[in-house]
């Protein structure tokens, strides 16, 4: 990898998220680098494009639940990094995620993106994931996908 200097990590308070935190933590402290985290907000429809209002609601109400859970654990993570020196920098931001990953790298001319790669088959994939495309194509920079697949040794 070429001179590091400013990473952003996507997280989206995923289980698989926590991964690509720990990844991009690592990696600052290796390369003595600034380190940003980049929190998208925003409902399930305008993440992943839902039409069943229906079941959106319901199924809204369970995912915000599970992040809050997540997102609990990341914080301690990133309080007990900060309280040994470390400069993490929380960025929040309302809107598309492709969009908006690509504002937060080129403003803050990031040097490497993290983001968690889900697996297929999981609804995070389908909310999170069909946005990587664009992602890729327009990053200004080093991407490094953190695979979230659970290994089958063997």
């Amino acid at each position: 990898m070429h001179d590091i200097k400013r990473i952003l990590v996507v997280s989206r308070y995923t289980e698989e998220c926590k991964k690509a935190l720990h990844q991009g933590i690592s990696l600052a402290r290796s390369y003595g680098a600034e380190l940003s985290i980049l929190q998208i907000t925003g409902s399930l429809e305008l993440l992943g494009g839902l039409m069943y209002a229906p079941l959106l609601a319901d199924l809204e109400k369970e995912y915000r639940s599970a992040m809050e859970e997540v997102k609990q654990q990341c914080d301690t993570t990133i309080e007990a990094e900060q309280a040994q020196g470390m400069v993490i920098r929380k960025i929040t931001k309302h809107g598309h995620p492709g969009d908006e990953i690509l504002k937060a790298a080129d403003e803050g001319k990031i040097d490497l993106l993290i983001m968690a790669h889900h697996p297929e088959d999981s609804l995070q994939h389908y909310l999170f994931c069909r946005d990587y495309e664009k992602v890729i194509r327009k990053m200004p920079c080093s991407i490094m996908l953190v695979s979230c697949q659970e290994q089958n040794p063997g």
